[in-house]
């Protein structure tokens, strides 16, 4: 069996209570009534999350060491910033789907819960098969080159029509959809029958696209640490707070343009990592320092470098 922690059932056990408190405070109390996130309320919870990541991270000091500590900090901030790629995908299905503004929190909330049962069920997985077959790693390390190499080539592929998508269509044929929203409710009964509602077909689509972006950057945490603590609540911490982030990045995010270059170097370079790990030991203090730099330059480029005008 893999060992919990440092051999510790607690922490495991304080932990996802302390997740469960969280959600059930922001689902009963914070936002009981729907409502429009604001820029202002965005910034004030994403501060929040933050605040409670980086209390945890001292916890993580204090009682793993230094280089846990180290560890979960640089995983936090390898899935913050591959997280990004999701507020991207949010912002389309929104539109697409004319999600009204006081229902989109639900959405993200469940979508969010769904994210850490199968993110936790994933490191778990990949935790175990490291740690019965050493190839794995390279399995890992390939896998993160190619993408990062595949995300650095200029995409020509066509816009994406979420019409086609063979999810929806299999949802759709299957299950019964209203013609209309009803407000935050994602099953609603009518004439005796069950049907869903689209806010439900957006749900599926935020969970599918989640598991996708996991098995990027999972693997990637992997590369700084194998233990599965670590790897799991620096996981949990960085996706807690996407909501957040993305009411509070919603209008601006298309200023980061660079960020995706960033994104695909960290990915290169933690892939390269771990196909190299027995040969070059990267301590965990030049990985952090590597992967912050690429993320202020890509995001320091985004914001000085004025964007190219359309000659059209």
């Amino acid at each position: 069996m893999l060992e919990l922690a440092d051999g510790r059932l607690w922490a495991w056990i304080v932990f996802n209570v302390m997740l469960v408190v969280m959600l059930v405070l922001d689902l009963a109390v914070l936002h009981r009534e729907p409502h429009r996130v604001t820029a202002r309320e965005a910034a004030i919870t994403s501060a929040i999350w933050i605040a409670v990541a980086l209390v945890f991270n001292g916890i993580v000091y204090w009682r793993l060491g230094t280089t846990a500590g180290l560890q979960f900090f640089t995983g936090y901030i390898i899935e913050k910033a591959l997280s990004v790629d999701n507020l991207f995908v949010f912002a389309v299905l929104f539109t697409h789907f004319r999600v009204p503004a006081e229902s989109q929190h639900r959405v993200l909330f469940w979508g969010v819960v769904g994210a850490l049962i199968m993110r936790g069920t994933l490191i778990f997985i990949g935790a175990e098969l490291i740690n019965r077959f050493h190839w794995v790693f390279y399995v890992f390390g390939a896998f993160l080159v190619l993408t990062g190499v595949k995300m650095l080539r200029p995409s020509r592929e066509a816009p994406v029509n979420l019409e086609r998508n063979p999810l929806l269509r299999v949802f759709r044929r299957f299950i019964p959809v209203t013609a209309g929203y009803e407000g935050t409710r994602f099953l609603v009964r009518q004439g005796g029958k069950l049907f869903a509602t689209p806010l439900l077909l957006v749900l599926v689509i935020v969970e599918t696209t989640d598991l996708v972006f996991a098995i990027d950057s999972i693997p990637a945490i992997f590369a700084i640490t194998t233990d599965p603590f670590i790897v799991y609540t620096s996981n949990a911490l960085a996706v807690l707070g996407l909501r957040a982030l993305y009411f509070l990045l919603a209008h601006v995010i298309d200023t980061f343009r660079y960020l995706s270059i960033g994104l695909a170097v960290v990915l290169v370079f933690i892939g390269a990592k771990m196909l190299l790990m027995d040969v070059v030991t990267v301590p965990v203090t030049v990985s952090l320092a590597v992967v912050l730099g690429v993320l202020l330059v890509a995001v320091g480029a985004s914001v000085l470098v004025p964007a190219a005008r359309s000659t059209s």
